[in-house]
């Protein structure tokens, strides 16, 4: 997978200012920003105020894999990278440096939790999941479990937090898993994670 050489977008900005074409930002050049930049741990990105620069062909779909100008990124530690500088501001993500802000697009969730541990019983219960990308997350007041239904089908697509403000889609056989944990509570049937309840259906509504 090759990414193309570019400019910041401060650059651009000073061209466009002069006259000159203004140049876009590219993945190359998010990942030369953030490289430098880089710190222990996650970069630290609510710090940053960065200019918007627009939005860059980059897409997260569903299944958790990462396009570029319409080619799946296979490099595994460069999609790590661009998930550590990934934002959410309302329904809308962007990737962000300290010199430049772009928006991407995400057809469901940036992540997909595809295991967890389940340590504890009851109200004591710990639900630890683990994404695509090596998070961990263990399901809380802060880091919630929650359950969308398509309004047609009835279909759920079940989340939990996993940084900062941005959600993991669980794939369908740890939800089943959690189901298979689950108990009623309060007029529905959920699960226990670090003492939150979290339903997943309301009781009245399971299948006989």
């Amino acid at each position: 997978y090759r990414l193309d050489v570019s400019v910041s977008c401060e650059l651009g900005m000073a061209k466009a200012m002069s006259g000159q074409k203004t140049v876009t930002p590219t993945a190359a050049g998010l990942a030369a920003s953030v490289s430098a930049a880089k710190t222990r741990g996650l970069p630290p990105v609510e710090s940053w105020n960065p200019p918007f620069c627009g939005d860059i062909d980059m897409e997260i779909k569903r299944d958790g894999t990462w396009f570029h100008e319409g080619t799946p990124i296979g490099r595994r530690g460069l999609v790590k990278l661009f998930a550590s500088i990934l934002i959410r501001e309302g329904d809308k993500y962007f990737l962000v440096t300290p010199v430049e802000k772009v928006g991407i697009r995400v057809e469901d969730a940036p992540f997909i939790a595809i295991d967890f541990e389940a340590e504890g019983k009851g109200r004591a219960q710990k639900l630890t999941f683990q994404t695509n990308l090596d998070d961990i997350a263990t399901a809380s007041e802060d880091l919630p479990i929650r359950v969308v239904r398509d309004p047609e089908t009835g279909e759920p697509s079940p989340y939990v937090r996993v940084r900062r403000n941005r959600e993991a889609l669980i794939d369908r056989k740890s939800f089943y898993r959690l189901v298979d944990l689950g108990e009623h509570h309060d007029g529905w049937f959920g699960v226990w994670s670090s003492g939150q309840f979290f339903g997943l259906i309301p009781s009245n509504e399971l299948p006989e």
